[in-house]
């Protein structure tokens, strides 16, 4: 008879404790690859130091808070990113006639509350509870969470919201209210990423839109140690300016 090997005790966190190394995290024969820790708080330092780390919250309504530090890591390299070429064209003719704005940060708590009410692929319900809309709304106004909108014809139609430590980004999650807008968003973001020299934007989860995109899955320990510099450099003025888009839709610099 096949005995289930016992699974490790996930280690407890008290407010202001620090987290366990990543390595501790469970492994592909726990049930939870990735879980690192339960416990702790929502607080800014608390979610800096694990952003720092490699780690971030994800949990349901009924759980504790989790932490994770998945193995490997779904990234985005911004020189990688695939402009499928019906989006190209989308993005080319709202510029053309008008109708397309990016704003970063007008509107944090409206999009974040959105993402709230929009799952996860593969998922039915949402991560993003009241206390995690509070968390990262506070994590807002200390100038760490940002907010990428899509504004067509003058209405909020999509966007997404993410994280900036030194020059990297952590990318959390999108909504949609009209076609594509979300999808604009993130094109924005690699746009504004290539400008501002930010190479990596953390993705969490494995995802085949995300590998349609240009995803791709990076080992924990590269992934920690890309952190670890990239917490050595600035972070940007997070403003968008349409001169941003140049390079990424454009090869001479004209609309086409």
């Amino acid at each position: 008879m096949t005995q289930t090997p016992p699974t490790r005790a996930l280690p407890w966190l008290e407010p202001g404790q620090a987290f366990p190394p990543v390595e501790s995290a469970w492994g592909a024969n726990d049930p939870a690859p990735g879980l690192l820790a339960a416990g702790g708080v929502l607080d800014v330092p608390t979610l800096v130091a694990a952003y720092s780390r490699g780690v971030f919250p994800w949990y349901s309504a009924g759980q504790p808070i989790l932490w994770w530090s998945t193995d490997p890591r779904m990234v985005l390299e911004t020189r990688a990113f695939r402009l499928h070429r019906s989006l190209r064209k989308t993005i080319q003719r709202y510029l053309r006639e008008g109708r397309l704005e990016i704003r970063f940060d007008d509107e944090f708590e409206r999009v974040i509350r959105a993402c709230a009410h929009t799952p996860r692929e593969g998922q039915t319900g949402t991560w993003i509870l009241p206390a995690m809309v509070e968390a990262y709304v506070r994590l807002h106004d200390a100038g760490i969470a940002h907010s990428v909108e899509t504004w067509i014809d003058g209405e909020l139609a999509g966007g997404l919201y993410c994280i900036n430590l030194g020059n990297m980004v952590y990318g959390e999650s999108m909504f949609n209210r009209r076609s594509n807008a979300s999808k604009i968003a993130l094109a924005a973001l690699v746009a504004f990423c290539r400008n501002q020299d930010l190479p990596l934007i953390d993705c969490q989860q494995d995802t085949a839109h995300l590998a349609s995109l240009g995803g791709s899955l990076m080992p924990r320990d590269a992934f920690c140690a890309h952190v670890r510099t990239a917490l050595l450099h600035p972070a940007p003025n997070w403003k968008f300016s349409p001169v941003y888009w140049q390079e990424l839709l454009f090869d001479d610099g004209r609309l086409a």
